[in-house]
């Protein structure tokens, strides 16, 4: 699926990160901004770039699950279980940090998020930069804070852009993301393991190699990224509708532009619709295409997008969850 690795243009993301500069880089979920961990004038400049509040903690991105005790002071079996099972992917950890790292990537916290993405070039990427210190690199979704994530170097292109005209130093090409949605977190950092956000890596897979209960994290659990009420929002207002509704709110809207993503195609019988994407009817599906159409559906220019609900089950708890946030109210 993704295009055939450039080792020149790895070797020149490396030199730009060993030099503490800005790399959008291609994960199997979405594109991130990469910073040297080490380097707190580099993490920094992330959260300037982004627009994202130094309170927000990153993740950071290693090669291998060696590098685990380099950055956490604490790892549980679980942590190298879960590792062993899904590790390079679409999992991160929340373990308690190592002296290592800087309050200014766990946002003060006296925990870190660490994960091995598995996109084939920036693992190579990591493999390349990490060194015998195993050096990690902090990326957050490449994409101004809270609006819809990026799932391809056009999008980061679109609102980051690179100098001299835009904010970053170089974009890794690395074709499409295949996951589409941002990482699922596990906290292993307090007395029982617990989901911060849903992703790829789903709670029953996570059960089965830990073999116990993992519920949602409570209102005391670590801060970490995606978990704010509005994000992952286009400028467009979002409405998320069951289906036997849809019809009765584009009758309400009869006078506005809307732009629809649902099951069946409305446009017939609505002609206030003029922009209209199916929806995917398995969650993988859904989950790989959904940024790519909210940015779609976006640039639509409507006044509004309908999008039908998804069905409310536990594997569609990642899309419905990136959903939930992209149609909340903005000031939430």
């Amino acid at each position: 699926m993704y295009p055939r690795i450039d080792e020149k243009a790895l070797e020149e993301a490396c030199a730009v990160l060993q030099a503490g500069g800005l790399v959008a880089i291609p994960t199997e979920t979405v594109y991130g901004l990469a910073a040297d961990a080490d380097n707190r004038e580099a993490v920094l400049r992330t959260f300037a770039v982004k627009s994202r509040p130094t309170n927000h903690p990153l993740i950071v991105h290693v090669a291998s699950a060696e590098a685990l005790p380099f950055w956490a002071s604490v790892v549980p079996q679980q942590a190298l279980d879960l590792a062993r099972a899904f590790w390079p992917g679409p999992l991160t950890m929340v373990l308690p940090k190592a002296d290592r790292c800087g309050s200014f990537v766990t946002g003060g916290q006296d925990s870190v998020a660490i994960r091995c993405p598995s996109h084939p070039w920036t693992h190579a990427l990591l493999e390349r930069f990490a060194g015998a210190g195993h050096k990690g690199l902090t990326a957050p979704s490449a994409n101004t804070f809270g609006h819809i994530s990026p799932t391809c170097a056009a999008h980061v292109r679109e609102d980051l852009g690179v100098k001299p005209t835009g904010k970053l130093d170089y974009i890794l090409d690395g074709g499409t993301c295949e996951v589409g949605v941002e990482s699922t977190i596990i906290n292993l950092s307090g007395s029982r393991p617990e989901i911060l956000r849903h992703g790829a890596i789903t709670r029953a897979m996570l059960e089965e190699v830990l073999g116990c209960s993992v519920p949602d994290a409570g209102s005391d659990a670590p801060r970490a990224s995606g978990r704010l009420k509005s994000h992952y929002a286009p400028n467009t207002k979002l409405e998320i509708i069951k289906r036997d509704l849809l019809e009765k709110r584009l009758e309400e809207l009869a006078s506005q532009p809307v732009a629809v993503m649902a099951s069946f195609d409305p446009r017939k019988a609505h002609p206030n619709v003029p922009f209209f994407l199916s929806s995917p009817a398995s969650p993988q599906g859904y989950a790989h295409m959904l940024y790519e159409a909210l940015h779609q559906l976006d640039k639509a220019r409507c006044t509004r997008i309908l999008v039908e609900e998804p069905p409310q089950t536990a594997d569609w708890a990642a899309v419905n969850d990136r959903l939930g946030r992209a149609a909340a109210d903005k000031d939430a």
